[in-house]
């Protein structure tokens, strides 16, 4: 009886950390940049142990108000075009991708703009129910107490796009050699047409492929009203 009782007087006491610290970490970066991500030291540790292979990190945070419109406006044509108007969940995306994954198929589209920045700031890169999980628990938190606005902005900073490459001012720089501040619209959708793998596709040697996705894109920015982010 006492090892139960000790037990779950553990597990109460790490529940009420975890709620602690989960809850103090989303404040906090409500405000303040986010300085590393658990994807980005996953990337470091894979390139120092692969010889073929450049250590490099690449990131510079900068704030919405220096990220051109047409970033966040791109962005949410490809990944995400009802972010404005769920809290953290597009029940009928992952209703159908529930569907579609019974019959053996995978479609994209169902992890918001919000599950996807929470699982690269607070998470790791796993298909795990426990990850999922917090996902969906992050996801709560976030859309809580982040703004949309800042949903955006710390998403554009983090985000992965290219090998090394981490956030809209990098990707920015390292392909259009321009501040994030100047990029155009046929420019900003290059960049998130590669998002779905941007190790393996780059903006500036599309394929085929990526160039239909970039058309793709910029008809959807077309359809979709201003974000009202960016400059």
């Amino acid at each position: 009886m006492k090892i139960i009782r000790w037990i779950w007087r553990l597990i109460w006491k790490t529940s009420l950390w975890f709620l602690g610290l989960s809850i103090g970490l989303v404040i906090v970066y409500r405000f303040v940049p986010v300085p590393l991500t658990p994807l980005m030291v996953i990337r470091v540790v894979e390139q120092a142990f692969d010889k073929e292979k450049e250590m490099r990190l690449y990131k510079d945070w900068v704030p919405i108000s220096e990220i051109s419109k047409n970033a966040p406006q791109a962005v949410i044509a490809a990944e995400d075009q009802k972010f404005l108007d769920h809290n953290g969940f597009d029940f009928e995306a992952m209703e159908k991708a529930w569907e579609n994954n019974k019959k053996g198929k995978r479609i994209k589209g169902a992890s918001t703009i919000t599950q996807q920045t929470v699982k690269n700031v607070f998470l790791w890169p796993s298909r795990s129910y426990i990850r999922k999980g917090l996902e969906a628990y992050f996801t709560v938190l976030v859309e809580l107490i982040w703004s949309k606005e800042r949903i955006v902005e710390v998403y554009l900073n983090v985000i992965e796009m290219g090998e090394g490459i981490y956030g809209i001012e990098a990707a920015s720089q390292a392909y259009y050699k321009k501040p994030a501040s100047k990029l155009s619209r046929s420019q900003a959708a290059m960049i998130a047409a590669v998002l779905p793998n941007p190790r393996r596709w780059t903006p500036t040697r599309p394929t085929g492929y990526i160039q239909g996705r970039q058309a793709w894109i910029l008809r959807q920015m077309n359809n979709l009203a201003p974000v009202g982010f960016g400059i």
